[in-house]
């Protein structure tokens, strides 16, 4: 069996981080620091994903943006502190080609989704939540298969994000991606 081998200290150098994922297969962020490992998503996570996944290539075929998924690398950095996050997002809706590299990109989504799984859900709901805005993605869907519910979070003027949605049923739609709509009861069966 694998185990991590991370420092007694919680907190580690983002050269650090880059040695560790050398070492594992595992889907780790890296956020101020901190590693965390994303557990593995179970089958309805994975259904939802798809369902989204496939929507979203064949509605930004052709256009300046794309859809990727998970696993795959999105690179923050932090202007004032030049320092470097790492997250996975579920997925991540890129309008900017200029961040593309063979292993990440660098740069801030324009949309990112987040499946919650019950073991993470206050990371995606809170923690998350917090850093997509001070990066400022512009829109970010957090979608809760155990409650069946969709959150959309849109990014103000204020640089502060509005829940703009929060639905158990009927459609919810994108603010900034035309034709990016959701049947939310269909999302789930």
């Amino acid at each position: 069996m694998f185990s991590l081998k991370l420092p007694k200290d919680r907190y580690i150098t983002f050269e650090e981080f880059k040695e560790l994922r050398k070492e594992t297969d595992q889907q780790l962020e890296y956020i101020d620091g901190v590693v965390y490992m994303s557990p593995s998503p179970n089958t309805k996570h994975q259904r939802i994903s798809m369902k989204l996944s496939a929507f979203l290539f064949q509605l930004l075929d052709g256009t300046d943006c794309e859809v990727l998924a998970a696993p795959y690398d999105i690179e923050l950095v932090d202007e004032e502190s030049n320092e470097k996050k790492i997250i996975i997002p579920d997925l991540s809706i890129i309008c900017d080609k200029t961040g593309f590299s063979e292993q990440r990109y660098t740069g801030v989504p324009q949309l990112i989704i987040e499946i919650v799984s019950p073991s993470n859900q206050s990371h995606d709901l809170i923690f998350k939540t917090n850093l997509y805005q001070k990066f400022q993605v512009k829109e970010y869907w957090i979608i809760n298969p155990i409650l069946n519910n969709i959150m959309v979070y849109s990014l103000g003027e204020d640089m502060q994000y509005r829940l703009i949605e929060n639905e158990k049923q009927g459609m919810i739609k994108s603010s900034l991606i035309i034709g990016f709509e959701i049947d939310v009861e269909a999302l789930f069966k």
